[in-house]
């Protein structure tokens, strides 16, 4: 089954030598947050992610920015989250909204497939809060960044503030939390949240796409184990992180892989993986 791109309003999706490369699609807007992204994102990342129709997610935007954050009007349309009534319904209902709104996040983290972010203009808001969630950030020399809810007057909900500290020094996540000041590409290569900066927006998509080409040519079982690894060990102690990695092993690791590894080497070719086999729902009609 494919994804077709008529059922998206706010991405583009093309899919190519085992890369899905999702680019947000509404430059005129500023690319920013509305309803139907908090939709999308996750559907989408689900269907790559169950379907195994790629190895590898890059993502990327089109415009002048990458993402000017939420769309006030997820807040303020028809249907939008009350902000009259019963304070303890109302309070349950938003806190319900936010979790949701996490959940969508989420989804690139829960994949397992690798997420690459190519950025480029300004990541600001709840933008930041998705970039946060990829496995890796790349940027253009006039990318910046900014924690834009503080100035905004609100606390950021949707997983700057969980992720962001894990990624940097926590005493630098904690300055720019509590200044919401902008900082730029390079300062963010700095500081370990962007892996390389490039010139501008074309070399930027050319040498994210080449790594996620690098990625997409090793054993896909062995790729999403780096990455429920890498995730448990952030979350966990190392011991436990170490067994868990123990069992891991005892459960998926087979030879079939590491020999056609070895023999491509030998033979001076690139081996060829099977893919990660597809999610069917358990109660699939």
């Amino acid at each position: 089954m494919a994804i077709s791109d008529e059922k998206l309003t706010c991405f583009k999706l093309h899919i190519k030598d085992h890369i899905a490369h999702i680019q947000l699609s509404r430059p005129l807007e500023l690319n920013t947050m509305n309803k139907a992204f908090w939709k999308e994102l996750p559907w989408l990342i689900k269907q790559l992610d169950e379907q195994a129709l790629a190895r590898v997610i890059v993502l990327s935007s089109t415009g002048k920015h990458f993402s000017a954050g939420m769309d006030l009007g997820v807040f303020t349309s028809g249907d939008a989250v009350p902000l009259t009534g019963d304070p303890g319904r109302m309070a349950e209902n938003l806190r319900r909204v936010v979790m949701q709104l996490q959940a969508s996040l989420s989804s690139l983290e829960e994949a397992r497939l690798p997420v690459l972010a190519a950025i480029h203009g300004g990541c600001i808001g709840g933008a930041l809060d998705l970039v946060c969630a990829a496995d890796c950030r790349y940027a253009t020399e006039d990318a910046f960044f900014t924690i834009k809810e503080t100035e905004l007057g609100m606390t950021a909900d949707v997983g700057t503030l969980q992720r962001f500290p894990k990624l940097v020094a926590p005493g630098l996540a904690r300055e720019l939390a509590y200044t919401g000041r902008k900082f730029s590409a390079l300062e963010a290569k700095e500081m370990g949240f962007v892996n390389r900066v490039y010139a501008d927006h074309d070399s930027l998509i050319a040498g994210v796409l080449e790594i996620a080409k690098s990625i997409a040519k090793h054993s896909p079982l062995a790729v999403t184990g780096c990455k429920e690894m890498i995730n448990y060990s952030r979350d966990h102690g190392i011991e436990d992180s170490l067994k868990y990695m123990a069992t891991w092993q005892a459960g998926m690791f087979r030879p079939n892989d590491m020999m056609k590894g070895f023999a491509a080497k030998q033979q001076q070719t690139q081996a060829k993986f099977d893919n990660i086999w597809p999610q069917k729902p358990l109660f699939e009609k």
